[in-house]
């Protein structure tokens, strides 16, 4: 989601990217549009889905940010949700939460121990100094009466080097009872003033603060990163200038070159995947498993489940296994004969420099070069007698 601020004569609108061209003037109608977008995308029994939903708002009350609004981690699959359903929602914010140059808005309510937070125990696996990680405390208005989130608020008891924010969001009853974002926020700030616990850093609490910490700190991230950030992009630039180079002179219409650059290409993929297998390639991603570690990963910890869903269709199975045995026979005689003629070649070959053939090799060079002195000097001869 896109906030962009406007002048204050300026009327508050969104608009959505599969819908362009439509102004949505009423926010309800918005919520609205969010519901049947993610019900056409994942179906309307709890599905999800990877596929974003863009929405820029412009208003005079917001201030210019750019939120991706994740998905909280499910545990137990409900609906139509698959049996990894953690497992998916886990690699979709790991997508996002990975990059260096975000900001890490991690939420969590002051009814639950905040020690067991999934959203801080994620940012803490990739921002383990806490230099990317900004908390943030809801329902502070729903907590047990006697008890409040003030040591959190003070970053006493889990500290981040960005700190935390307390907000008090609408209520389900608030959003039924049509209570508008204004009256929200009043009540917001009149309960932050009025609770003693949480008066005297009232001015650092609430929804409006919370706008100028992303906003100000987000600015400063962007302002520490874009100098790596330029550097990553003029390495990429070099990179794809110096590979434009080696396709100058290349000539399609010659049939020699085009077959000689076609087994070069061939080849360099054939060595660029197997290191990308092994994990030894120049583009190792450090921050997330790639390659042969993520083939592993997928047949030990996704493909169990997928086979798991295959016992519902019993005659599928059956047709899938006559499939694969088919092809199995079909192709037995063509990998015997490629085996036995592939023995053939090692048989045929012989190793000179196998132990064996101590000082063959050496015999070998010794003789070429004896032979080359004798022809040279039979050469010299000749020369003299001609000129004598």
């Amino acid at each position: 989601m896109n906030l962009d601020c406007a002048n204050l004569s300026f009327i508050e609108y969104g608009e959505f990217l599969h819908c362009k061209g439509k102004k949505f003037t009423d926010f309800d109608e918005i919520r609205h549009e969010i519901e049947a977008e993610t019900d056409r995308v994942t179906g309307v029994n709890k599905g999800i889905s990877s596929i974003p939903i863009n929405l820029r708002v412009y208003s005079p009350h917001v201030l210019n940010l750019t939120l991706i609004d994740l998905p909280g981690i499910t545990k137990v699959p409900v609906g139509d949700q698959p049996p990894d359903i953690e497992y998916q929602i886990r690699e979709m914010i790991m997508q996002f939460i990975t990059r260096e140059n975000c900001l890490i808005l991690a939420v969590t309510p002051a009814n639950t121990d905040l020690a067991n937070s999934d959203a801080l125990k994620l940012a803490k696996e990739v921002d383990p100094q806490g230099l990317r990680t900004i908390g943030v405390i809801t329902k502070l208005d729903l907590m047990d009466e006697g008890t409040d989130a003030r040591d959190v608020l003070e970053n006493k008891l889990l500290p981040l080097r960005r700190g935390y924010v307390g907000v008090v969001n609408r209520s389900q009853k608030d959003i039924d009872g049509k209570k508008d974002i204004k009256a929200a926020m009043l009540a917001e700030r009149k309960f932050f003033l009025s609770h003693p616990a949480y008066r005297h850093i009232a001015d650092r609490m609430g929804t409006p603060h919370l706008q100028k910490v992303l906003n100000q700190q987000l600015t400063n991230h962007i302002r520490d990163t874009l100098p790596n950030f330029r550097n990553k992009l003029q390495g990429q630039l070099l990179s794809i200038e110096h590979e434009v180079e080696a396709y100058k002179n290349f000539k399609p219409e010659d049939p020699t070159r085009k077959t000689k650059a076609l087994l070069q290409m061939v080849q360099q993929f054939a060595v660029d995947f197997e290191k990308r297998i092994e994990g030894s390639g120049d583009q190792v991603d450090t921050l997330e498993l790639s390659g042969g570690a993520k083939i592993n990963r997928i047949f030990h910890e996704r493909f169990p489940f997928e086979i798991v869903k295959l016992a519902n269709f019993p005659r599928l199975c059956e047709e899938t296994e006559r499939i694969v045995a088919n092809h199995i026979r079909d192709r037995e005689g063509k990998t015997k004969d490629q085996v036995l003629l592939l023995i053939d070649i090692q048989v045929s070959y012989i190793n000179t420099n196998h132990e064996d053939f101590i000082g063959f090799a050496n015999a070998q060079q010794r003789s070429s070069q004896v032979h080359k002195k004798t022809t040279i000097g039979n050469q010299v001869k000749g020369c003299s007698a001609q000129q004598v």
